[in-house]
């Protein structure tokens, strides 16, 4: 016999419940707006009311990524995950979103370099990271070497959004991030969650604000 489950199909009445959950259930209050709303796409994508208090971001993060969406800044996202996420025809400028984790001679520099694919496709990021949003969801390695060779003098970017995920490195490198770069527009949570989703969430919400048609 075929089973008929009961649940809601309408994908508007879907979206319209899934954000008045989140803003009834998280505690916001302490965000700015701008950081709120990114908040509410961060949880959405996660399903975590609780992460509100472990975010760690610069005043400016939404308004410094926001205006360089605008201005058809470049996104420079460290794993193909990320990219995938990422809303293009919702892009201000029709930005360039690039990921160089699988570029041909991503591997033998890592060889070379004695050190992950994720921190040796950042070597690749110096010609295009003036001015540029950077989206890390992956690698805490991409955010170590980013972080080193910013630095070393490397061009910066207008924003960084940091939610690197797991049990080695990603809380330590997202705490160093708001410890050691407070002048560097970021945004990011501390400990060992973070992922893909929620980075390009992040971003997502930046380019809404950019486009001035985020809902509240």
């Amino acid at each position: 016999m075929a089973v008929r489950y009961d649940y809601i199909r309408d994908p508007s009445e879907i979206y319209r419940r899934s954000f008045s959950t989140v803003r009834a259930e998280a505690d916001l209050d302490a965000l700015p707006a701008d950081i709120a709303r990114l908040a509410v796409r961060l949880i959405h994508a996660c399903g975590m009311v609780d992460i509100a208090p472990d975010l760690r971001f610069t005043m400016d993060v939404a308004a410094k990524g926001a205006t360089a969406l605008a201005a058809g800044a470049p996104i420079l996202a460290d794993c193909q995950m990320v990219l995938e996420g990422i809303i293009q025809s919702r892009l201000p400028c029709r930005n360039e979103v690039l990921c160089t984790l699988n570029v041909p001679e991503v591997p033998h520099l890592a060889l070379e370099m004695e050190t992950t694919r994720s921190a040796a496709a950042v070597e690749l990021w110096r010609s295009h990271l003036e001015g540029a949003v950077v989206v890390i969801g992956n690698a805490p390695t991409a955010l170590f070497h980013l972080m080193e060779r910013l630095s070393e003098g490397w061009p910066r970017p207008a924003a960084v959004i940091a939610f690197p995920v797991g049990f080695v490195g990603a809380a330590e490198s997202k705490a160093a991030l708001h410890r050691d770069f407070p002048d560097l527009p970021h945004i990011t949570l501390l400990g060992r969650r973070g992922g893909s989703a929620m980075a390009s969430a992040a971003l997502n919400a930046l380019a809404g604000l950019a486009a001035s048609d985020e809902p509240s």
